[in-house]
């Protein structure tokens, strides 16, 4: 699965979630340098989502509005950093238009997701 690389990188010491968001997200740059499908875009997607759920769920510190919007920053830089892989290059012309649209639904998405994953990650 190509989010496990990203996964075991975010995971192998430990880290701040900040630090794990950013370390998934190098490595995901990494992973997706030779293209991607929206698919494994999909896939690197949860996989984040997962990781900073389970990793914001432990501090006690933040409300969980603020936990929220810190995982949806993230979901957001990963779009950022990799979504423009999965695009055909003949598709190109569009993408630049419908780029804008294609992210806010993709935070929309990953916002009604957090709800979802969480209490699953709680049972994990």
């Amino acid at each position: 699965m190509i989010a496990d690389a990203p996964v075991a990188v975010a995971t192998s010491k430990p880290m701040s979630p900040v630090e794990q968001a950013t370390a998934f997200i190098l490595a995901a740059q990494s992973v997706a340098a030779d293209g991607l499908t929206w698919r494994e875009f999909g896939e690197l997607l949860v996989a984040l989502l997962r990781l900073l759920i389970s990793a914001y769920d432990a501090a006690k510190t933040l409300t969980g509005a603020e936990k929220k919007a810190m995982v949806l920053d993230a979901v957001a830089a990963l779009f950022d950093a990799v979504a423009d892989k999965a695009v055909p290059l003949v598709a190109w012309p569009l993408w630049i238009l419908a780029r804008p649209a294609v992210r806010s639904l993709v935070l929309a998405l990953a916002s009604g997701a957090v709800e979802q994953i969480l209490p699953l990650v709680r049972l994990a």
